[in-house]
């Protein structure tokens, strides 16, 4: 399993920063391992959607919790890749913490790569939450 955990502070609000990250449509602007998302369905506050992602235009399933402006849990339920993504929110001395917590890993006879994309996946984490903290701060 790969386990990387990226935060980042911003100047901006807990509702100006939860605007963005529950903006679950809007995923592609800011993830750049995310191509294209399709809703399949919505019960209260859990999602099920599609993902299209950038290692080789893959297909995966996730189920999403919105817990609002708090934490989104992220389940990869079918497809590449197996585990979960968590993105929390936080406050620090007057101050937004988005933090990013992955556990996953590449399925079937892909998982031999999961350390290989382990780098990839967080340096995208990375330049995702300078992306929201810019545009949270812009706001």
């Amino acid at each position: 399993m790969a386990e990387i955990e990226v935060f980042v502070e911003i100047n901006a609000s807990v509702d100006k920063v939860w605007e963005i990250v529950s903006d679950l449509d809007n995923e592609p602007k800011f993830w750049k391992g995310t191509k294209e998302v399709k809703n399949i369905s919505k019960n209260g506050n859990v999602v099920k959607r599609e993902v299209v992602i950038a290692f080789r235009d893959q297909k995966c399933i996730q189920e999403i919790k919105l817990l609002p402006k708090e934490k989104i849990e992220i389940v990869f339920t079918k497809g590449i890749i197996d585990g979960n993504k968590i993105i929390s929110i936080l406050t620090k001395d007057n101050k937004t913490i988005l933090k990013v917590n992955w556990n996953i890993k590449l399925s079937g006879i892909m998982s031999m790569f999961t350390s290989v994309i382990k780098n990839h996946i967080e340096n995208g984490t990375i330049q995702s939450l300078d992306k929201i903290r810019e545009e949270a701060e812009s706001r």
